[in-house]
């Protein structure tokens, strides 16, 4: 047992200095569903709603619907949030899918 403590001890308070690696930026939600470009520091443009809900225009109205109505028990949940930043990425993933669902089906 007292080999145990003194490894703990050893990997827990060692005297190696560990030097910090840096940590790439995690994509956001959004760019994880979209898989769209990575996140790089340079702002991107806004994207247009059928962008951040991955609507084309050759898509039928039944696959339209499904996909709205995915991403909005996906981000519904996530406007609950505690995280700031993921609460505003919900935030403006149901207001696009709000928009693409009144410009196909008319008006909620």
């Amino acid at each position: 047992m007292f080999k145990i403590l003194k490894s703990l001890s050893k990997s827990l308070g060692g005297s190696k200095s560990v030097e910090a690696k840096p940590v790439a930026k995690e994509a956001s939600l959004l760019d994880k569903v979209n898989k769209g470009a990575p996140v790089t520091g340079k702002a991107l443009p806004p994207k247009s709603p059928e962008e951040l809900c991955g609507i084309t225009p050759k898509m039928p109205k039944e696959e339209i619907k499904a996909r709205l109505k995915m991403l909005f028990r996906r981000y519904n949940r996530s406007a609950s949030s505690l995280d700031a930043k993921l609460r505003g990425e919900a935030d403006q993933m149901l207001d696009a899918i709000v928009q693409m669902r009144e410009k196909h089906f008319g008006e909620i």
